[in-house]
């Protein structure tokens, strides 16, 4: 059983930056592609970013491209998502999840574990 747990929301003001976290335990990390979900009251869960098992591939939401990157160190069992230049509407709760392929994946049906979520708020 693979668990996740995010960590690293919180409040920021519009054009700041944080580095959301989401380590990883239980599994074989490492073959694992990874993706960040975000939801804001309201709304559909949506994708933001995904990564293969190695790192040489990365995907982004259009709404999110230029100013986020997701990463992962396959050593520490965690996957990253540094976030700049954040906006309002960047305001949700942010997920990770993770699927057993190792390729890039974007939609919530193919993911078989999640964490629980971390809040980010970014205030104007």
């Amino acid at each position: 059983q693979v668990q996740l747990v995010e960590s690293g929301g919180g409040l920021v003001q519009a054009g700041g930056s944080l580095r959301l976290s989401c380590a990883a335990s239980g599994g074989t990390f490492s073959s694992n592609g990874m993706t960040w979900f975000r939801q804001a009251p309201g709304k559909e869960r949506e994708f933001v970013a995904a990564i293969n098992w190695s790192g040489s591939r990365t995907l982004y939401a259009d709404s999110v491209k230029g100013r986020f990157t997701i990463s992962r160190d396959n050593v520490k069992n965690t996957v990253y998502l540094q976030m700049n230049s954040l906006k309002p509407e960047d305001t949700a709760v942010y997920y990770c999840a993770g699927h057993w392929g190792g390729v890039v994946r974007i939609i919530t049906g193919g993911m078989d574990f999640w964490g629980k979520g971390t809040q980010v708020t970014v205030s104007s």
